[in-house]
């Protein structure tokens, strides 16, 4: 489901938020505390700031292509279908209604979802030039 999401990035509502979101980068960046925060983790913070979720634990290491996170790996299938779909809302709809629904989940399912989300942003915004 969320694997056959289009590389091109060329969807309207996802331009906005990438447009958002390579601000918010450029906060996280100029701020002393996240200098030590690598990029991946950097793109998790910004989607954080611009959806204002609860605090986060701290970010956990991601499985491999980008699919979702190594920590979901024994989630139950409805679980890991949920955090995909939210996925698949945020690259059709935006974030802000992607995170809408979120906020109906549970922690663990936001918390993958943002995960999720910033591996698979990672790359464009690397490409973008918005990081290194």
């Amino acid at each position: 489901m969320a694997e056959n999401l289009s590389g091109d990035f060329k969807l309207e509502a996802l331009e906005a938020d990438m447009r958002r979101l390579a601000e918010e980068i450029q906060k996280h960046r100029e701020n002393p505390e996240s200098r030590a925060l690598s990029g991946q983790e950097i793109v998790k913070k910004s989607i954080q700031s611009i959806i204002t979720p609860p605090p986060p634990p701290p970010a956990p290491q991601q499985a491999q292509g980008g699919a979702l996170p190594a920590y979901a790996a024994g989630a139950p299938a409805e679980t890991k279908l949920e955090i995909e779909y939210l996925v698949d809302l945020a690259f059709q709809h935006g974030l802000d209604k992607a995170n809408a629904e979120a906020m109906k989940s549970s922690p663990f399912v936001m918390d993958a979802f943002h995960d999720t989300l910033a591996a698979k942003l990672y790359p464009e915004l690397q490409r973008r030039g918005i990081l290194k």
